[in-house]
């Protein structure tokens, strides 16, 4: 999963540099521990690998925001993503002369990683005894 999410950071623009590894790997950790303790599983079910990596990404750039915030440079948000639409919710990140900071469609966008798609984890939640 790991080069899943180190694929997904490049398509937002940004490049891995020394150090990031480390917080890769705890990010990942934290995350599949979260979802498999919120669906009492063993492993994170197949089903949820994409939400997974969604959320590591997120977990991974919410770390460099609140501790190296100019490591962030490379981050290009125009170019990770303008508009979401799933079903009947849509989510719209405001470009150009828009009403939003940087930082204000940082922290959506942040945001949108970190739970969009968590009501699919009751989809694979064990009853626990």
């Amino acid at each position: 999963m790991l080069e899943q999410v180190k694929e997904r950071l490049e398509s937002f623009g940004y490049v891995l540099k020394e150090g990031d590894e480390a917080i890769l790997l705890f990010s990942s950790h934290k995350v599949e521990n979260t979802i498999k303790n919120d669906c009492h599983t063993d492993m994170v079910p197949d089903g949820l690998r994409n939400i997974a990596v969604d959320m590591i990404v997120g977990e991974f750039l919410t770390a460099k925001k609140t501790f190296s915030p100019d490591s962030m440079a490379g981050l290009d948000l125009d170019y990770a993503v303008k508009q979401i639409q799933e079903g009947d919710t849509n989510m719209v990140f405001a470009t150009g002369e828009g009403t939003w900071t940087p930082e204000q469609r940082l922290n959506h966008f942040l945001d949108y990683l970190l739970t969009h798609g968590r009501s699919e984890f009751s989809c694979y939640r064990c009853i626990k005894w």
